[in-house]
């Protein structure tokens, strides 16, 4: 896999990180001792420093206190905090010169210990088979020359492979909407529900069924995506103009509010598969 440039892909959180180290630098206070002023980590200094940790707005408020930085300097930094909090990325110019973003995907998903995914419209990525990803890919318009689609799906492929590891969990929650979009035939959606079955039997694998009869407990609006590890926790939603990350802890607590609220309405373990299987079967008789 091919390390991700955090310049490119992170360049909000790259600005701060510069900004904050440089600005360390000039007050001629070391990593270790500033990090015993503001509380945390020298390891999580280092990592706020060079752009692989956004800290949170405290820890920049009292990174600048602890500084005595003057108050433009501390509201700058304020307002690069909360932008670095809330990235969007442009598909035009994620896609610029790569064909697909599945590695950018996979190395995100690498680096967390829970990968938590809720989808309105489609199977979730990670549960494709190789025909409905390639149908997917195809159906979203993004200009892609033959082998740049090819070379996504395969790479959709390679990222599954990570769940057969034991050292991260899964959790998905599908709409019944979803598991009904149907790209091709209903030969082909039935063996897309039955791949969904079997990996639901992975010990690190959850996945829950929200049934258009469930009765409500919040709106189903656009999917998202929960990254969690011990300094981590963001959201990634993915829009029709553009990748947008989240970090901000508000932002993502709402998602984690909203995720709590669907798993009420949602169907799991042998209900789960008892739904799949019925509605795999419902498919392989139409065609």
């Amino acid at each position: 896999m091919k390390p991700v440039d955090p310049t490119v892909a992170y360049p909000r959180r790259c600005e701060l990180a510069a900004e904050l180290r440089g600005l360390r630098d000039l007050a001629g206070v070391s990593g270790r001792v500033l990090a015993q002023r503001i509380g945390v980590s020298q390891s999580k200094v280092s990592r706020i420093e060079n752009g692989s940790t956004v800290p949170s707005l405290p820890e920049v408020e009292a990174w600048s206190r602890e500084l005595g930085l003057p108050d433009d300097i501390q509201r700058r930094l304020t307002s690069m905090t909360k932008a670095a909090h809330t990235e969007a990325h442009p598909w035009r110019t994620e896609l610029a010169g790569k064909g697909h973003l599945q590695n950018d995907v996979l190395h995100q998903e690498c680096q967390a210990h829970k990968v938590r995914v809720f989808q309105t419209s489609v199977v979730p990525g990670l549960l494709q088979t190789p025909d409905y990803a390639r149908h997917v890919f195809r159906l979203l318009r993004v200009p892609m020359s033959e082998a740049d689609h090819a070379a996504a799906v395969a790479a959709r492929m390679d990222r599954q492979i990570e769940m057969y590891e034991d050292n991260r969990t899964y959790e998905f929650l599908i709409t019944e909407a979803a598991l009904r979009w149907r790209p091709d035939t209903g030969k082909m959606l039935a063996v897309q529900l039955d791949r969904i079955a079997h990996l639901s039997t992975l010990g690190n694998v959850t996945v829950g069924v929200i049934p258009l009869r469930a009765r409500a407990t919040t709106v189903l609006t656009h999917g998202f995506a929960l990254y969690t590890r011990d300094d981590l926790h963001e959201a990634t939603v993915e829009t029709v103009h553009a990748r947008v990350e989240v970090r901000g802890r508000e932002e993502v607590e709402a998602y984690d509010n909203r995720w709590a609220l669907l798993t009420q309405m949602a169907l799991f373990d042998s209900e789960a598969g008892d739904f799949l299987g019925e509605l795999a079967a419902e498919y392989r008789a139409m065609d």
